[in-house]
């Protein structure tokens, strides 16, 4: 009985490897008709049959398409000052990383001293490139805010109905400082400090992973999403499904964190905040075109 097994298995095992065998001489016949088929095929339909030239001859060079750097939409160029005295003239820019007090002080003469006060003690100018960049974005990480917390905090009040909330007026009282200062600063002066920080800025630009990328092209799109941030009505219903408000209308509460935060200071803050970025707009662009022209 032991033999009669034996035999049995080395039987199967001989038939399972004829059976290899011959699907592996199929699987090469199959293969070899494949390639020779597309070798007739393209020797009677390939559409020039004259001789391959020489090796030796001269080939002609082959020209790849020219690859140009990306060009700014808006271009920024140092502002140009005429300085009556040499003691007057501007000194050259301070490296990014050593930049934060000369950026500091610039920025308590445009808008005031408070602001100095207000403003994030280092990486100034990486946090403000950080925060212009995030303003289209659902969340701006409070760790790269340049300006520190405001007084108090967010002010919920009772709806009319019961468990309903809307935003407290309290709360727009909150960013009058600062929109104050900002409505009251010089445009023109603004928008020069900006254009000579530039080139720090730019560079800061980069650093957030954006090797190609232009920051004032930037600012203008992000300047554009504020000012297409929708009317609201004044106090917006809220609710809380966890411990942070939200707003009721999924359309208010999908909005970027810049328009949020428009909405967040109340209409006529938001109001004053959109007439300054259309004139700061107003400025970049017209700047860029003469930096163009110039060219």
């Amino acid at each position: 009985m032991q033999v009669s097994r034996d035999c049995s298995n080395t039987c199967r095992s001989a038939a399972t490897i004829l059976s290899m065998k011959y699907r592996t001489e199929q699987w090469l016949v199959a293969t070899v008709l494949t390639v020779l088929a597309a070798a007739v095929l393209w020797w009677l339909f390939a559409p020039d049959k004259s001789p391959s030239p020489d090796a030796n001859s001269e080939q002609p060079a082959t020209v790849l398409p020219e690859q140009r750097p990306r060009m700014p939409q808006y271009p920024v160029r140092a502002p140009v000052e005429i300085a009556e005295s040499d003691s007057e003239a501007l000194l050259p820019l301070p490296p990014l990383s050593d930049s934060d007090q000369y950026f500091k002080i610039e920025l308590a003469n445009l808008f005031g001293k408070a602001l100095a006060e207000m403003l994030a003690d280092e990486a100034l100018i990486e946090k403000f490139v950080a925060t212009v960049d995030n303003l289209p974005r659902g969340r701006v990480a409070e760790r790269i805010r340049p300006v520190k917390g405001l007084p108090d905090t967010f002010v919920a009040e009772p709806g009319t109905v019961d468990d309903s909330w809307v935003l407290g007026a309290e709360n727009y009282a909150r960013y009058a400082a600062l929109v104050n200062m900002l409505v009251h600063a010089d445009t023109t002066m603004v928008v020069n400090t900006y254009r000579r920080y530039y080139p720090l800025m730019q560079e800061a630009y980069v650093g957030l992973g954006y090797p190609d990328g232009y920051f004032n092209d930037r600012v203008i799109e992000v300047i554009d999403h504020l000012l297409a941030t929708p009317q609201v009505p004044d106090r917006p219903a809220l609710v809380r499904p966890h411990v942070l408000y939200e707003y009721e209308d999924a359309a208010l509460e999908s909005l970027s964190s810049g328009q949020k935060l428009l909405i967040r200071m109340g209409p006529q803050n938001a109001t004053a905040v959109q007439q300054a970025l259309r004139a700061v707009r107003e400025q970049l662009v017209t700047a860029a075109a003469t930096d163009s022209d110039a060219d």
